[in-house]
């Protein structure tokens, strides 16, 4: 049984992706009590899937790996995987949270050795990386998981594979008996971190993501080109597994839409500007947008991506995309909105920059909340002690996301330090 001791004094907060993370922590080095609700076996979020950082293509894994060591060496952070709050009850200071925890099947007895992923023979679609790769009936998230601790999938769970991962075990971390709980605590504050989801690039119907094999979304390209991703970093081409000889990029794609998403996720210029120095330097790379947002400190990294040769902008809304039948190539339609000239150009590959969805579902959330008309959570005084951070407020890129998700924390201490000004 999940045991937590937790009193109105305590910060709950619900999500773990790099919001999360990062207001837990502080909240947690200044002294107050947290507790961290994760729904996925593991913390960090989407930072734990991407390739590189953009503008400095750098490494996720740098600073992931220092926050986890933040988090293993912090005894007022408690992390609850697999689990998604039900309920909340009360008022600001004085919250009850009720929270699901899914059952993982293995304990903390866990050293990770994999032999239990060896002995299982069933594989599903690997969620890491977006249904591109499988992954065993055991096993472990990703490399850098946290907590690192195998997983079992429910749905081998009485069948040959789980007595099979059970029996490989050598130090009892299996634990097939494993329930559902449901358990309650308090809180004084609460930070909502429940980050963002890609937009369903199927809803696209002109882009044919749905039927062409090689149009493939931002996110899914991210994984395909990490050495650790589902092809080993090679960038193929879904349909035949042949090397890409080119790569369309698709600007807004589901972003500042009136069918789709209204707003800019202000991310997609600069992913798109980042994943076209992914391919080798002879690769021809063709940019389809509306209009290239790069403010501030990323002004320097779009003339830099600009001025590579292979590389060409189109200043145009694709209108559709069809399939050539006989190569398996993706062409483009529309018109370059600079010259007025239709074009029907064809690529190897496109990849839509797919638009970034808030994962706030108001007609579920537990409390009375402050919804804009983009369905992100607005400051609000109606929303008590409840506090977004991240991209549960707006669409953000890394770094902006931290800074946000940190005066999301002050607000969460704020709420807490009144509780024990008025009770001492």
């Amino acid at each position: 049984m999940t045991e937590v001791i937790a009193t109105n004094e305590t910060i709950l907060v619900v999500g773990g992706g790099i919001s999360g993370m990062t207001a837990a922590l502080e909240a947690a080095e200044t002294g107050k009590q947290v507790v961290l609700v994760e729904k996925r076996p593991y913390v960090g979020g989407r930072v734990t899937q991407l390739y590189k950082y953009f503008p400095k293509l750098c490494f996720p894994t740098c600073g992931l790996e220092i926050n986890q060591r933040r988090a293993k060496m912090n005894p007022n952070l408690n992390i609850i995987s697999m689990a998604e709050v039900t309920d909340i009850k009360g008022e600001a200071g004085n919250y009850t949270a009720t929270v699901k925890i899914s059952p993982r099947y293995v304990n903390e007895n866990c050293t990770a050795c994999g032999d239990c992923g060896k002995a299982v023979e069933a594989e599903f679609d690997d969620e890491y990386n977006y249904g591109m790769g499988k992954r065993k009936g055991a096993y472990l998230p990703h490399r850098m998981a946290h907590p690192e601790r195998y997983v079992l999938d429910p749905a081998i769970i009485g069948t040959d594979d789980a007595q099979k991962a059970k029996d490989a075990c050598k130090v009892n971390a299996i634990d097939l008996d494993m329930q559902e709980e449901v358990i309650e605590f308090k809180a004084g504050a609460v930070v909502w971190a429940t980050g963002w989801k890609p937009y369903d690039a199927n809803k696209i119907q002109p882009y044919g993501y749905d039927r062409i094999a090689n149009v493939i979304t931002s996110v899914e390209f991210e994984r395909m080109a990490d050495p650790n991703g589902p092809t080993g970093g090679k960038l193929t081409r879904p349909s035949d597994g042949k090397e890409v000889k080119s790569v369309a990029f698709i600007q807004c794609a589901g972003s500042r839409d009136k069918n789709h998403l209204l707003h800019c996720s202000r991310i997609c210029c600069m992913a798109s500007l980042k994943q076209a120095t992914y391919p080798a330097d002879d690769v021809p790379i063709t940019i389809y947008y509306i209009d290239i947002r790069a403010i501030d400190r990323f002004e320097d990294f779009y003339q830099k991506v600009k001025a590579k040769e292979n590389v060409k902008f189109i200043k145009s809304k694709v209108a559709s995309i069809v399939e050539n039948k006989e190569n398996g190539n993706p062409t483009l339609h529309g018109v370059d909105t600079e010259g007025y000239n239709r074009y029907a150009d064809e690529h190897d590959l496109v990849v839509l920059a797919i638009g970034m969805e808030p994962s706030v579902d108001k007609a579920s959330f537990p409390v009375e909340i402050t919804i804009n008309e983009e369905g992100f959570i607005e400051p609000a005084p109606e929303n008590g002690g409840v506090f977004a951070a991240g991209c549960s407020s707006d669409a953000l890129d890394v770094n902006r996301a931290v800074q946000h998700a940190t005066g999301a924390a002050l607000r969460a201490i704020q709420v807490v330090n009144r509780v024990a000004a008025t009770e001492g």
